[in-house]
């Protein structure tokens, strides 16, 4: 292995030379402290990845603090975030006034995933950074790269990746906090609930952000509401238990209701210290339902639901290149089955009214929409009674219909919950039964639908494989634009990103024979679950963040180039 001595000579000697000549530099290098691996260096303004491992001998983290697969994470996920703060703090400034970074790393947001960022074994630390090498007109920049390689990243590393050089109060109480979420919800089911949310949680965001506004009210919980859960490291902890079944919360659109849901629905996920939902805990097989304008729909039976549409569209094999958001909620309810879910959210302020409820007053009086729509009300105790789903349904306006339905019904107001079941119960309101002779909800979500796999098509011109996420809500996947702006249980760019990747994964290891979207998705979890992310890539890529099996087929199911087939076709 070189040291860093003969990595100094040879920047030294392609200064002023093409760019190309950056290629000298692949290999490994002994920095003293650390090991730096360039692995490639692509072309100019193409960011080139640094690998840089750090001897445990000399970061020196405690193995208690990655003994197990959720601590391991939370350290991992917590190194990333110094990384990225080392880096921020070290931006230079142009003549402009504009922050230039040389270095980046991909920095998370609130939410804890697993990342290819960072990764710490027993033996090392190793962070994956993304370096803009300097060059000036097509060559290389040796001062410039000089400050690179021997101030900019022995200061990120030295701060962001040895032990001691960090708060260790710090460092513990963050893998403490994951550890504890994560043993809520291991327990959630064990008690007959569906989600935790610890009292004094700070449940609003700073307006569209996802950071917590410090202004916002926090979640209070009467003592009668009240559970207690074990942790290994806060002891004991209480909050409000939401029990599985049919649950009703209401409350108007400025009583908390909202954030409440949007904080349960969030709750899959475990958040860093301080962001207010640390202790709001969901069960990992939760998934909340939007109505959507426009979407794509390829072949999925919305029959339990929608038995007619207006131009006369087979309903059991529903097709649309835009559907409207009734249609499209219906789809994207069956589609969550049809992949496990376990449990589903809707809100009002999100939905389609005419999906949700029907005002049963109007019984009579619209016989042609009885016969062509039967809202998620009418089918609802199926989803709960014969599929064992449970469905929070909240709202103001629209789920009236719910209540005589619910085994339980919450009050929102000023973000502090009432139980009112019994006093709703009291209210005189008829449920809407399912019409005779429609499509038994358990058949139909049993159903498999396969995917045809030259419909998965990554490349672009010249270009074999063009996926990349720009923003969250946006994955472009070959000459396809998905848009995930209604999947609202996306973490981050990152994952988006990671989600094409799966999709082409997917069809080059596991679609060249036919098999239903849900086996697909289980070898691919399983893939995950036993090689990491770094399957996905043939070539080494730290910025890649593991999603959830229902935001991968919610991206599968919006891409407008799918094809779907059915068994025996």
């Amino acid at each position: 292995m070189r040291d860093k001595k003969e990595f100094y000579n040879s920047l030294q000697a392609i200064d002023g030379r093409r760019y190309s000549e950056y290629a000298g530099l692949i290999g490994d290098f002994d920095f003293a402290r650390y090991v730096l691996k360039i692995n490639h260096v692509a072309e100019e303004n193409i960011p080139v990845l640094l690998v840089v491992r750090v001897p445990q001998i000399i970061a020196a983290f405690p193995p208690h603090l990655f003994n197990s697969p959720v601590r391991r994470t939370a350290l991992e996920d917590m190194l990333t975030r110094k990384l990225a703060l080392a880096i921020d703090e070290q931006a230079n400034y142009d003549a402009s006034g504009i922050s230039r970074r040389r270095l980046s790393v991909a920095a998370p947001g609130q939410k804890i995933l697993p990342r290819t960022s960072m990764v710490v074994t027993e033996e090392y630390v190793e962070a994956r950074i993304y370096v803009d090498l300097a060059s000036n007109q097509g060559r290389v920049d040796g001062v410039s790269a000089n400050e690179i390689f021997f101030e900019d990243l022995p200061e990120v590393v030295n701060s962001s990746l040895i032990y001691c050089n960090l708060n260790e109060h710090e460092v513990d109480n963050f893998v403490d906090v994951m550890e504890d979420a994560d043993q809520i919800r291991q327990v959630l089911s064990t008690r007959g609930l569906i989600a935790f949310a610890g009292d004094g949680s700070l449940l609003a965001r700073a307006g569209h952000s996802d950071l917590p506004d410090e202004g916002g009210a926090k979640l209070s919980v009467p003592e009668e509401l009240t559970v207690e859960v074990e942790v290994p490291n806060k002891g004991s902890l209480k909050g409000l238990g939401v029990p599985g079944g049919l649950t009703v919360v209401l409350g108007d659109d400025y009583s908390g209701r909202k954030g409440f849901l949007k904080a349960l629905a969030g709750g899959i996920y475990n958040h860093v210290p301080g962001d207010g939902r640390e202790f709001v805990v969901t069960v990992p097989d939760a998934v909340y339902i939007s109505g959507e304008n426009s979407r794509s729909v390829q072949r999925v039976d919305i029959s339990p639901f929608i038995q007619q549409v207006g131009d006369g569209t087979n309903t059991t094999r529903y097709t649309s290149v835009a559907a409207d958001p009734c249609a499209s909620q219906a789809a994207a309810t069956l589609e969550a089955l049809e992949v496990g879910a376990r449990v589903l959210f809707y809100d009002e302020s999100d939905s389609s009214s005419s999906f949700l409820s029907r005002d049963s007053r109007l019984h009579g009086l619209l016989p042609g929409a009885e016969n062509r729509v039967l809202p998620l009300s009418s089918r609802v105790r199926e989803l709960v009674d014969e599929l064992g789903v449970s469905v929070v349904v909240a709202g103001c306006t629209s789920v009236s219909e719910f209540i005589p339905l619910a085994d339980t019904v919450l009050r929102i107001d000023g973000y502090k919950v009432y139980d009112v079941t019994h006093q709703a119960k009291d209210v005189e309101v008829e449920g809407i039964s399912s019409t005779p002779g429609a499509a038994p909800l358990a058949e139909v979500a049993d159903k498999s639908r396969w995917v045809v796999p030259t419909s998965l098509d990554p490349s672009s011109g010249k270009e074999e494989e063009c996926i990349h996420a720009e923003t969250i809500d946006q994955l472009t996947f070959g000459r396809s634009v998905i848009d995930m702006s209604s999947v609202p249980q996306l973490a981050d760019r990152f994952q988006t990103q990671t989600i094409g990747h799966i999709l082409y994964y997917a069809k080059l290891r596991y679609m060249d024979e036919g098999r239903p979207i849900r086996e697909i998705l289980d070898l691919v979890d399983r893939d995950l679950s036993s090689e990491g992310l770094e399957c996905l890539c043939r070539e080494l890529n730290g910025n890649l963040a593991r999603p959830r099996r229902y935001e991968i087929a919610a991206a599968l199911n919006r891409l407008n180039s799918l094809r779907i087939s059915h068994a025996g076709e």
